[in-house]
């Protein structure tokens, strides 16, 4: 939970929204910068989309990618029986 002026009763944090070098990890009482979003998530009202350690410049790695992941895919075929056949006597 990250407490600011800006988010009147916190703002919840993901650490995969922390955007610094090896184990995405911030610490108790840091100052932070962050960009946040409203949302209910977990009792709060904002939600993290970036944060970042204040005295360092946001650190997006080679494998950050933002929007949707091509690491999942799935399709759904629906088929519907036509209802003017009765089908098998």
């Amino acid at each position: 939970m990250i407490d600011s002026p800006a988010t009147p009763g916190g703002c919840w944090a993901h650490f995969s929204s922390v955007l610094v070098p090896g184990h995405r990890e911030l610490q108790v009482d840091e100052a932070v910068s962050l960009e946040f979003e409203p949302a209910e998530q977990d009792g709060y009202a904002f939600r993290a989309v970036e944060v970042w350690p204040a005295e360092q410049e946001p650190f997006r790695g080679a494998t950050e990618t933002h929007g949707p992941s091509a690491a999942y895919h799935s399709t759904l075929t629906l088929t519907m029986d036509d209802p003017a056949d009765p089908g098998p006597a």
